[in-house]
């Protein structure tokens, strides 16, 4: 089991990677697994980990967005990063979340370092809107308080300039971005401004609609919510668009990765709710999503448990029905 102290944080290195695997899966981030009563259950997280490792992503994020970092507990947080640190086992990197305001972003980094995550991913800050220096003064204040590599997530309020990310290139511990807008002009001027071997990846919602558009600026990594409970479909997708086998890719975009945009268009907070509730249908130990998400009513379920038919249809994969 890999140990947890670390003392030998290299950003490149880390960065590199980071690189080697987004060229090589898509990048998972899992779900937290909470009991019915809503307490962390970490005997099934554990066991939902080791299932999602076992189709070698190309990094594990926990507790970011679709792990509803924003519902952890400080000590709940810690033992969702360790565990994730346990069960990846060294094989591929573990880039844990943080966010809030700067101080609470660094004691949350604090954690994740003594967790021993490779990195962190610095979700957008918390209510207010900030001018270019104000978003570049948070990272570097993050990046002060922790050894750890940072990745800055631009999505929401949060939206850089390209001369802002000039100046965040330039701060030693942040080796990339994580773009949750899905302005292509905007990406391409970023792309271009950056350093070489700057990380970039596509973190819109439900990534693999806008996954060809990204790779014509430059930026073919992805997250994907799918891998989240449907690891063959995520990986039969992104395999047929490396591969470049076109038919695929809209085949699977018409039939499953379109219905499931429409469906969770129908209510805020669906990206992670309908995640989750389709890991539950595949009897994934998941339980149910946390205040202020709301699980899918009877309805929306079984729109769900039809579109996920047909993906796993489409890729071959039979659905294990829960009891």
């Amino acid at each position: 089991m890999r140990s947890v102290e670390r003392f030998d944080v290299d950003p490149e290195g880390v960065a590199q990677r980071l690189r080697d695997g987004m060229a090589g899966g898509v990048l998972a981030f899992p779900l937290t697994s909470f009991r019915e009563d809503g307490s962390l259950d970490l005997e099934s997280y554990r066991a939902y980990l080791t299932a999602q490792v076992a189709t070698a992503p190309g990094a594990l994020f926990p507790a970011c967005g679709t792990g509803e970092f924003g519902a952890l507990e400080e000590d709940e947080y810690r033992a969702v990063v360790r565990t994730a640190v346990e069960v990846a086992g060294g094989q591929l990197p573990v880039v844990a979340g943080t966010g809030y305001g700067w101080a609470q972003a660094v004691r949350f980094a604090r954690i994740a370092e003594e967790a021993g995550a490779d990195a962190l991913l610095v979700m957008p800050h918390y209510l207010v809107a900030a001018p270019q220096d104000g978003l570049v003064e948070q990272l570097r204040r993050i990046a002060g308080g922790t050894r750890l590599p940072l990745i800055a997530y631009q999505r929401g309020q949060v939206t850089f300039t390209a001369d802002s990310v000039r100046r965040i290139a330039e701060i030693p511990t942040v080796v990339g971005i994580k773009d949750g807008h899905s302005d292509l002009d905007r990406l391409q001027r970023l792309t271009l401004a950056a350093p070489d071997g700057f990380l970039f990846f596509n973190g819109a919602a439900t990534a693999e609609i806008q996954a060809r558009a990204y790779a014509t600026v430059g930026v073919p990594a992805y997250s994907s919510a799918v891998h989240a409970f449907a690891p063959e479909i995520a990986d039969a997708f992104f395999t047929a668009l490396r591969d470049g086998e076109d038919a695929v890719t809209r085949k699977l975009l018409r039939d499953f990765f379109v219905p499931l945009v429409e469906l969770r268009d129908r209510v805020p907070g669906y990206a992670v709710s309908l995640v989750k509730a389709a890991a539950r249908l595949r009897g994934l130990p998941v339980g149910p999503v946390r205040a202020p998400l709301v699980d899918p009513g009877p309805s929306d379920l079984a729109d769900l448990e039809k579109i996920l038919d047909a993906g796993l249809e489409l890729v071959g994969a039979a659905r294990h029905r829960t009891a």
